[in-house]
Protein backbone atom coordinates (compact mmCIF):
# COMPACT_ATOMS: atom_id res chain seq x y z
CA UNK A 1 0.00 0.00 0.00
CA UNK A 2 2.58 2.21 0.70
CA UNK A 3 4.10 1.92 -2.17
CA UNK A 4 0.73 2.62 -4.04
CA UNK A 5 0.48 5.64 -2.03
CA UNK A 6 4.33 7.02 -3.29
CA UNK A 7 2.90 6.26 -6.96
CA UNK A 8 0.32 8.88 -6.42
CA UNK A 9 2.01 11.18 -4.46
CA UNK A 10 4.32 11.36 -7.55
CA UNK A 11 1.70 12.46 -10.02
CA UNK A 12 1.47 16.15 -10.17
CA UNK A 13 -2.07 18.24 -10.33
CA UNK A 14 -2.09 20.49 -12.90
CA UNK A 15 -3.14 24.13 -12.00
CA UNK A 16 -6.21 24.45 -12.86
CA UNK A 17 -6.95 27.13 -15.81
CA UNK A 18 -9.74 29.97 -15.57
CA UNK A 19 -12.14 29.32 -17.95
CA UNK A 20 -13.68 32.41 -17.93
CA UNK A 21 -15.68 34.10 -21.25
CA UNK A 22 -13.88 37.15 -22.52
CA UNK A 23 -17.19 38.35 -24.53
CA UNK A 24 -17.87 41.73 -25.41
CA UNK A 25 -20.88 43.31 -23.05
CA UNK A 26 -22.30 44.66 -26.87
CA UNK A 27 -22.34 40.73 -28.13
CA UNK A 28 -24.32 39.63 -24.84
CA UNK A 29 -26.70 42.86 -25.52
CA UNK A 30 -27.59 41.88 -28.98
CA UNK A 31 -28.02 38.19 -28.23
CA UNK A 32 -30.96 38.95 -25.18
CA UNK A 33 -34.56 38.45 -26.33
CA UNK A 34 -36.07 41.26 -24.46
CA UNK A 35 -35.92 44.41 -26.19
CA UNK A 36 -33.31 46.89 -24.16
CA UNK A 37 -32.65 50.63 -24.86
CA UNK A 38 -29.94 53.08 -23.45
CA UNK A 39 -31.61 56.52 -23.42
CA UNK A 40 -30.00 59.79 -22.46
CA UNK A 41 -31.44 62.43 -19.98
CA UNK A 42 -33.53 63.53 -23.06
CA UNK A 43 -35.09 60.34 -23.91
CA UNK A 44 -32.82 60.25 -26.87
CA UNK A 45 -31.94 56.77 -28.12
CA UNK A 46 -28.32 56.22 -27.76
CA UNK A 47 -28.19 52.28 -27.96
CA UNK A 48 -30.82 49.76 -28.74
CA UNK A 49 -29.80 45.88 -29.09
CA UNK A 50 -31.94 43.82 -32.58
CA UNK A 51 -34.72 42.74 -30.04
CA UNK A 52 -35.36 46.53 -29.64
CA UNK A 53 -35.17 46.80 -33.46
CA UNK A 54 -37.91 44.11 -33.64
CA UNK A 55 -39.84 45.71 -30.55
CA UNK A 56 -40.56 49.17 -32.40
CA UNK A 57 -40.08 47.78 -35.96
CA UNK A 58 -38.06 50.44 -36.78
CA UNK A 59 -33.92 49.77 -37.68
CA UNK A 60 -31.05 50.63 -35.07
CA UNK A 61 -30.10 53.36 -38.04
CA UNK A 62 -33.54 55.46 -37.65
CA UNK A 63 -33.83 54.74 -34.22
CA UNK A 64 -30.18 55.94 -32.68
CA UNK A 65 -30.42 59.80 -32.14
CA UNK A 66 -34.57 59.96 -32.30
CA UNK A 67 -36.61 60.74 -29.60
CA UNK A 68 -39.01 58.25 -28.33
CA UNK A 69 -41.19 60.82 -28.31
CA UNK A 70 -41.26 60.15 -31.92
CA UNK A 71 -43.02 57.30 -31.11
CA UNK A 72 -45.09 57.58 -28.12
CA UNK A 73 -47.07 60.49 -27.24
CA UNK A 74 -45.54 62.97 -24.78
CA UNK A 75 -48.78 62.23 -22.47
CA UNK A 76 -48.03 58.40 -22.38
CA UNK A 77 -47.28 56.74 -18.92
CA UNK A 78 -43.99 55.33 -19.93
CA UNK A 79 -42.81 58.75 -19.50
CA UNK A 80 -43.57 59.10 -16.33
CA UNK A 81 -42.08 55.68 -15.85
CA UNK A 82 -38.43 57.26 -17.34
CA UNK A 83 -39.04 60.22 -14.64
CA UNK A 84 -39.46 58.38 -11.42
CA UNK A 85 -36.41 55.70 -12.36
CA UNK A 86 -34.25 59.03 -12.50
CA UNK A 87 -35.67 61.40 -9.57
CA UNK A 88 -35.80 57.74 -7.29
CA UNK A 89 -32.49 56.24 -8.35
CA UNK A 90 -34.22 53.00 -8.71
CA UNK A 91 -34.97 50.44 -10.95
CA UNK A 92 -38.93 51.02 -11.44
CA UNK A 93 -41.08 48.68 -13.03
CA UNK A 94 -45.09 48.46 -15.02
CA UNK A 95 -47.04 45.62 -16.18
CA UNK A 96 -49.90 45.16 -18.79
CA UNK A 97 -49.00 48.66 -20.21
CA UNK A 98 -50.15 49.93 -23.82
CA UNK A 99 -47.72 51.66 -25.89
CA UNK A 100 -49.52 53.44 -28.48
CA UNK A 101 -48.44 56.18 -31.04
CA UNK A 102 -48.29 56.48 -34.59
CA UNK A 103 -45.96 53.97 -35.22
CA UNK A 104 -46.61 51.46 -32.74
CA UNK A 105 -49.13 49.16 -31.53
CA UNK A 106 -48.12 47.39 -28.69
CA UNK A 107 -50.82 45.48 -26.02
CA UNK A 108 -49.77 43.80 -22.08
CA UNK A 109 -46.22 45.04 -22.19
CA UNK A 110 -43.98 44.61 -19.45
CA UNK A 111 -41.48 47.38 -19.18
CA UNK A 112 -38.88 47.71 -16.79
CA UNK A 113 -36.38 51.68 -16.55
CA UNK A 114 -33.07 51.69 -14.70
CA UNK A 115 -31.32 54.06 -13.76
CA UNK A 116 -27.61 53.74 -15.61
CA UNK A 117 -25.57 54.77 -12.43
CA UNK A 118 -22.06 56.16 -14.01
CA UNK A 119 -24.05 58.34 -16.24
CA UNK A 120 -26.71 60.54 -14.56
CA UNK A 121 -30.12 60.96 -16.76
CA UNK A 122 -29.10 58.44 -18.48
CA UNK A 123 -31.64 55.19 -18.16
CA UNK A 124 -31.86 51.49 -19.70
CA UNK A 125 -35.10 50.63 -20.99
CA UNK A 126 -36.61 47.21 -21.25
CA UNK A 127 -39.45 45.81 -22.64
CA UNK A 128 -41.14 42.84 -23.04
CA UNK A 129 -44.43 42.22 -25.41
CA UNK A 130 -46.15 39.58 -23.10
CA UNK A 131 -49.46 39.44 -25.35
CA UNK A 132 -48.71 36.45 -27.37
CA UNK A 133 -47.97 34.61 -24.38
CA UNK A 134 -51.13 35.50 -22.88
CA UNK A 135 -52.57 34.40 -25.86
CA UNK A 136 -50.90 31.14 -26.37
CA UNK A 137 -51.97 30.57 -22.58
CA UNK A 138 -56.18 30.76 -23.33
CA UNK A 139 -55.63 29.14 -26.49
CA UNK A 140 -53.67 25.64 -25.15
CA UNK A 141 -57.07 26.18 -22.49
CA UNK A 142 -59.21 26.55 -24.86
CA UNK A 143 -57.63 23.36 -26.36
CA UNK A 144 -57.96 21.02 -23.95
CA UNK A 145 -61.85 22.24 -23.34
CA UNK A 146 -61.66 20.98 -27.00
CA UNK A 147 -60.66 17.74 -25.81
CA UNK A 148 -63.00 17.20 -23.59
CA UNK A 149 -65.48 18.22 -25.78
CA UNK A 150 -64.47 15.14 -28.14
CA UNK A 151 -65.05 12.99 -25.79
CA UNK A 152 -68.24 14.20 -25.25
CA UNK A 153 -69.53 14.19 -28.98
CA UNK A 154 -68.32 10.26 -29.29
CA UNK A 155 -71.13 9.26 -26.55
CA UNK A 156 -73.85 11.92 -28.16
CA UNK A 157 -73.09 10.82 -31.33
CA UNK A 158 -73.89 7.41 -30.43
CA UNK A 159 -76.42 7.73 -27.50
CA UNK A 160 -78.17 10.58 -28.97
CA UNK A 161 -78.31 11.13 -32.53
CA UNK A 162 -80.32 7.83 -33.12
CA UNK A 163 -82.92 8.36 -30.95
CA UNK A 164 -83.21 12.19 -32.61
CA UNK A 165 -83.85 10.46 -35.57
CA UNK A 166 -86.89 8.57 -34.24
CA UNK A 167 -88.11 11.80 -32.35
CA UNK A 168 -87.83 13.86 -35.73
CA UNK A 169 -90.16 10.30 -37.96
CA UNK A 170 -92.53 10.45 -35.14
CA UNK A 171 -92.54 14.19 -35.18
CA UNK A 172 -93.03 14.39 -39.27
CA UNK A 173 -95.99 11.34 -38.84
CA UNK A 174 -97.74 13.58 -36.31
CA UNK A 175 -97.14 16.95 -38.25
CA UNK A 176 -99.17 15.00 -41.60
CA UNK A 177 -102.08 13.45 -39.45
CA UNK A 178 -102.58 16.08 -36.60
CA UNK A 179 -105.11 18.82 -36.76
CA UNK A 180 -104.28 22.22 -37.47
CA UNK A 181 -103.91 23.23 -33.43
CA UNK A 182 -101.70 20.39 -33.15
CA UNK A 183 -99.55 20.87 -36.16
CA UNK A 184 -97.33 23.54 -35.32
CA UNK A 185 -96.01 21.32 -32.01
CA UNK A 186 -95.10 18.79 -34.64
CA UNK A 187 -93.55 20.88 -36.41
CA UNK A 188 -91.44 22.87 -33.21
CA UNK A 189 -90.29 19.15 -32.05
CA UNK A 190 -89.11 18.67 -35.43
CA UNK A 191 -87.11 21.55 -35.60
CA UNK A 192 -85.73 21.22 -32.13
CA UNK A 193 -84.44 17.74 -32.98
CA UNK A 194 -82.69 18.72 -36.27
CA UNK A 195 -81.23 21.73 -34.04
CA UNK A 196 -79.68 19.55 -31.38
CA UNK A 197 -78.33 16.97 -34.30
CA UNK A 198 -76.86 20.32 -35.72
CA UNK A 199 -74.92 20.81 -32.81
CA UNK A 200 -73.92 17.38 -31.98
CA UNK A 201 -72.82 17.15 -35.36
CA UNK A 202 -71.09 20.52 -34.83
CA UNK A 203 -69.59 19.08 -31.50
CA UNK A 204 -68.10 15.89 -33.97
CA UNK A 205 -65.66 18.46 -35.56
CA UNK A 206 -63.65 18.80 -32.46
CA UNK A 207 -62.43 15.15 -32.78
CA UNK A 208 -59.11 14.24 -33.16
CA UNK A 209 -58.06 13.62 -37.05
CA UNK A 210 -54.81 13.83 -38.90
CA UNK A 211 -54.61 17.31 -40.37
CA UNK A 212 -53.63 17.20 -44.09
CA UNK A 213 -51.59 20.72 -44.75
CA UNK A 214 -49.71 21.53 -47.88
CA UNK A 215 -48.41 25.32 -49.68
CA UNK A 216 -51.78 27.37 -49.21
CA UNK A 217 -52.19 30.81 -50.93
CA UNK A 218 -54.10 32.61 -47.88
CA UNK A 219 -54.99 35.51 -50.16
CA UNK A 220 -57.34 33.21 -52.38
CA UNK A 221 -58.41 32.07 -49.22
CA UNK A 222 -59.41 35.69 -48.46
CA UNK A 223 -61.30 36.62 -51.47
CA UNK A 224 -62.99 33.45 -51.48
CA UNK A 225 -64.37 33.96 -47.77
CA UNK A 226 -65.12 38.09 -49.08
CA UNK A 227 -67.56 36.90 -52.20
CA UNK A 228 -69.08 34.36 -49.80
CA UNK A 229 -69.62 37.42 -47.25
CA UNK A 230 -70.64 39.45 -49.70
CA UNK A 231 -73.11 37.16 -51.47
CA UNK A 232 -74.35 36.08 -48.16
CA UNK A 233 -74.56 37.50 -44.50
CA UNK A 234 -72.52 41.05 -45.24
CA UNK A 235 -73.81 42.14 -48.41
CA UNK A 236 -74.19 45.98 -47.43
CA UNK A 237 -70.96 46.12 -45.09
CA UNK A 238 -68.19 47.64 -46.58
CA UNK A 239 -64.81 45.40 -47.41
CA UNK A 240 -61.08 46.90 -46.91
CA UNK A 241 -58.32 44.94 -48.02
CA UNK A 242 -54.91 45.40 -46.88
CA UNK A 243 -52.55 42.16 -48.39
CA UNK A 244 -48.37 42.19 -48.45
CA UNK A 245 -48.37 40.09 -52.04
CA UNK A 246 -45.07 39.33 -51.18
CA UNK A 247 -46.02 36.89 -48.66
CA UNK A 248 -45.06 33.23 -49.72
CA UNK A 249 -47.64 30.51 -49.23
CA UNK A 250 -48.49 29.25 -45.55
CA UNK A 251 -48.26 25.66 -44.39
CA UNK A 252 -51.90 24.83 -44.24
CA UNK A 253 -55.41 22.92 -44.93
CA UNK A 254 -57.39 25.18 -47.53
CA UNK A 255 -60.86 24.40 -46.31
CA UNK A 256 -60.49 24.84 -42.69
CA UNK A 257 -58.29 28.16 -43.07
CA UNK A 258 -61.34 28.54 -45.20
CA UNK A 259 -63.87 27.92 -42.01
CA UNK A 260 -61.73 29.62 -39.44
CA UNK A 261 -62.21 32.83 -41.52
CA UNK A 262 -65.24 32.41 -42.48
CA UNK A 263 -66.46 32.12 -38.74
CA UNK A 264 -64.19 35.52 -38.09
CA UNK A 265 -65.80 37.36 -41.00
CA UNK A 266 -69.33 36.15 -39.93
CA UNK A 267 -68.58 37.08 -36.27
CA UNK A 268 -67.65 40.57 -37.60
CA UNK A 269 -70.70 40.93 -39.67
CA UNK A 270 -73.27 40.23 -37.03
CA UNK A 271 -71.12 42.10 -34.38
CA UNK A 272 -71.54 45.35 -36.83
CA UNK A 273 -75.21 43.98 -37.48
CA UNK A 274 -75.95 44.28 -33.82
CA UNK A 275 -75.48 48.27 -33.64
CA UNK A 276 -77.30 48.53 -36.93
CA UNK A 277 -74.42 50.94 -37.91
CA UNK A 278 -74.44 52.31 -42.07
CA UNK A 279 -70.45 52.67 -41.99
CA UNK A 280 -69.91 48.73 -40.94
CA UNK A 281 -66.65 48.10 -42.35
CA UNK A 282 -64.56 44.85 -42.30
CA UNK A 283 -60.43 44.85 -42.74
CA UNK A 284 -59.09 41.94 -43.85
CA UNK A 285 -54.86 42.21 -43.79
CA UNK A 286 -52.23 40.25 -44.03
CA UNK A 287 -48.85 40.68 -43.40
CA UNK A 288 -45.16 39.26 -42.51
CA UNK A 289 -44.42 39.90 -38.73
CA UNK A 290 -40.36 39.33 -37.28
CA UNK A 291 -40.04 37.16 -34.09
CA UNK A 292 -43.74 35.48 -33.41
CA UNK A 293 -42.09 31.86 -32.22
CA UNK A 294 -44.15 29.04 -30.39
CA UNK A 295 -42.34 26.18 -28.78
CA UNK A 296 -43.01 22.82 -30.12
CA UNK A 297 -44.96 20.30 -28.16
CA UNK A 298 -41.22 18.51 -27.32
CA UNK A 299 -39.87 21.98 -25.97
CA UNK A 300 -36.59 21.32 -28.09
CA UNK A 301 -38.03 23.65 -31.36
CA UNK A 302 -39.83 26.71 -32.16
CA UNK A 303 -42.07 27.24 -34.89
CA UNK A 304 -41.74 30.49 -36.74
CA UNK A 305 -44.83 32.18 -37.27
CA UNK A 306 -44.07 34.71 -39.34
CA UNK A 307 -47.31 35.17 -41.40
CA UNK A 308 -50.18 37.45 -39.49
CA UNK A 309 -54.05 37.03 -41.35
CA UNK A 310 -55.42 39.83 -39.16
CA UNK A 311 -59.92 40.19 -39.29
CA UNK A 312 -61.03 43.60 -38.12
CA UNK A 313 -64.30 45.34 -37.54
CA UNK A 314 -65.40 48.86 -36.32
CA UNK A 315 -68.19 46.89 -34.01
CA UNK A 316 -69.23 47.38 -30.64
CA UNK A 317 -66.51 45.52 -29.50
CA UNK A 318 -65.60 42.56 -27.03
CA UNK A 319 -67.11 42.85 -22.89
CA UNK A 320 -64.19 42.45 -21.01
CA UNK A 321 -65.37 39.33 -18.37
CA UNK A 322 -65.81 37.47 -22.07
CA UNK A 323 -62.60 38.61 -23.61
CA UNK A 324 -60.27 36.20 -21.84
CA UNK A 325 -62.45 32.91 -21.86
CA UNK A 326 -63.33 34.14 -25.92
CA UNK A 327 -61.97 30.68 -27.44
CA UNK A 328 -63.61 28.06 -24.35
CA UNK A 329 -66.03 26.34 -25.73
CA UNK A 330 -69.97 27.11 -25.32
CA UNK A 331 -68.72 31.07 -24.40
CA UNK A 332 -70.73 33.34 -26.21
CA UNK A 333 -72.45 36.45 -26.65
CA UNK A 334 -74.88 36.03 -28.80
CA UNK A 335 -78.74 35.01 -27.97
CA UNK A 336 -78.95 32.08 -29.78
CA UNK A 337 -75.18 31.15 -30.49
CA UNK A 338 -73.96 27.90 -29.76
CA UNK A 339 -70.75 29.39 -28.30
CA UNK A 340 -68.77 26.32 -30.51
CA UNK A 341 -67.68 28.76 -33.29
CA UNK A 342 -64.36 30.28 -31.77
CA UNK A 343 -63.55 27.29 -29.48
CA UNK A 344 -63.54 25.58 -33.28
CA UNK A 345 -61.32 28.47 -34.66
CA UNK A 346 -59.01 28.31 -32.50
CA UNK A 347 -58.72 24.22 -32.32
CA UNK A 348 -58.27 25.02 -35.99
CA UNK A 349 -55.61 27.21 -35.68
CA UNK A 350 -53.68 25.29 -32.77
CA UNK A 351 -54.06 22.28 -35.06
CA UNK A 352 -51.97 23.93 -38.16
CA UNK A 353 -49.35 24.71 -35.35
CA UNK A 354 -50.27 28.86 -35.19
CA UNK A 355 -51.28 31.01 -32.36
CA UNK A 356 -54.89 33.27 -32.86
CA UNK A 357 -55.31 36.44 -30.44
CA UNK A 358 -57.98 38.88 -29.99
CA UNK A 359 -57.71 42.61 -29.18
CA UNK A 360 -60.75 44.56 -28.82
CA UNK A 361 -61.99 47.79 -27.27
CA UNK A 362 -64.96 49.80 -28.26
CA UNK A 363 -65.43 50.76 -31.76
CA UNK A 364 -62.37 48.25 -32.72
CA UNK A 365 -62.04 44.43 -32.75
CA UNK A 366 -58.79 42.74 -34.50
CA UNK A 367 -58.06 38.93 -34.49
CA UNK A 368 -55.24 38.04 -35.40
CA UNK A 369 -53.92 35.07 -36.83
CA UNK A 370 -50.25 33.85 -37.27
CA UNK A 371 -49.28 30.96 -39.34
CA UNK A 372 -46.05 29.33 -40.56
CA UNK A 373 -44.72 29.49 -43.91
CA UNK A 374 -44.79 26.57 -46.31
CA UNK A 375 -41.54 24.64 -46.72
CA UNK A 376 -40.49 22.08 -49.47
CA UNK A 377 -40.91 18.52 -48.01
CA UNK A 378 -36.87 17.31 -47.76
CA UNK A 379 -35.76 14.98 -51.07
CA UNK A 380 -35.35 11.95 -50.65
CA UNK A 381 -31.72 10.10 -51.01
CA UNK A 382 -33.35 6.97 -52.77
Amino acid sequence: MSGIRKAFGMVKRKPQVSRELRVDPAQILAALPLAVAVLDENDIFCSVNYAAEEFFGSSRALLLHSNISDILPLDHPLFLLLDRARSAGLTVAEHDMILEGPKLLRRGCSVQAAPLLDVPGYVVLTLQDESAARALDQQMSARNAARSITGMAAILAHEVKNPLSGIRGAAQLLESSAPPEDRELAVLIRDEADRIRAMVERMETFGEKKLERQAVNIHRVLEHVRKLARSGFAPRIKFIESYDPSLPHVQGNRDQLIQVLLNLVKNAAESIASMDRPDGEIHLTTGFQHGVRLSASSGRTRANLPIFVAVRDNGPGIPEDIRRHLFEPFITTKAAGSGLGLALVAKIVADHGGLIDVDSRAGRTEFRIHLPVYEDPPESNH
